[in-house]
């Protein structure tokens, strides 16, 4: 049985950045370009409509910036992945895009391969950021939240031991394969517990599934 194409929506200020991505992404037959807008304004209200399973958004636009843009999305959208496609590459950048509520961000130079395989890893719940690198950024969230206290109810409350242990684990910058090997479960079954986190959590990927774990203070307990 085939699965249905990812659907996706474009968002960037350049018509011809937007008619660039849209053929690009037309090659794949694994992507379905529903939508593209010109600003962060105009893609919040196709969202409802569209209802594409995977943003893609740039970073520079007049009216509302892709952070800004993409903060605004995950209030409106919480389970939708974001991604920023972008010219810049930093640290720091990436740091404010998950904060943001973004999974990480592509740059714009990327092959057409890299950007279809970057959006149905997203769709499929994963990671566009290196596991020790979001280790290294999460840590730096979790020293700026330090001050708030704990969270003990909410989502979190839903886990059960095991999935929290995945959780911290996914947290501290392991891989599949290093939490399957620490817990004594298959890759397959680490996995199914990820998505079954993501699921309970609300988020839309294993990122903002880290980052709702250390802002609640699960790392701290």
């Amino acid at each position: 049985m085939m699965s249905s194409p990812v659907s996706v929506l474009l968002v960037d200020d350049s018509l011809i950045a937007l008619t660039i991505l849209a053929r690009m992404l037309s090659t794949s037959p694994d992507i379905q370009v529903v939508g593209k807008a010109r600003s962060g304004r105009e893609a919040l209200e196709l969202i409802p409509r569209l209802q594409p399973a995977v943003i893609c958004t740039d970073l520079h636009m007049p009216d509302m910036d892709g952070l800004e843009a993409t903060a605004r999305i995950k209030e409106q959208s919480p389970g939708t992945p974001v991604v920023i496609i972008t010219g810049q590459e930093s640290k720091e950048l990436l740091r404010r895009a998950i904060q943001a509520g973004a999974t990480g961000y592509i740059p714009k130079w990327s092959s057409t391969e890299a950007l279809v395989e970057a959006i149905k890893l997203v769709k499929a719940g994963g990671s566009l950021i290196d596991a020790k690198l979001l280790a290294e950024l999460l840590q730096e969230l979790g020293t700026e939240e330090s001050t708030r206290a704990p969270a003990k109810e909410g989502p979190l409350a839903t886990l059960s031991p095991g999935e929290r242990q995945v959780l911290e684990l996914i947290a501290s910058g392991s891989t599949n394969k290093e939490i399957a090997q620490e817990t004594h479960r298959s890759v397959g079954t680490v996995k199914n517990v990820v998505q079954r986190i993501i699921e309970k959590l609300g988020v839309s990927d294993r990122t903002q599934a880290a980052v709702l774990a250390v802002r609640s203070g699960l790392l701290h307990d």
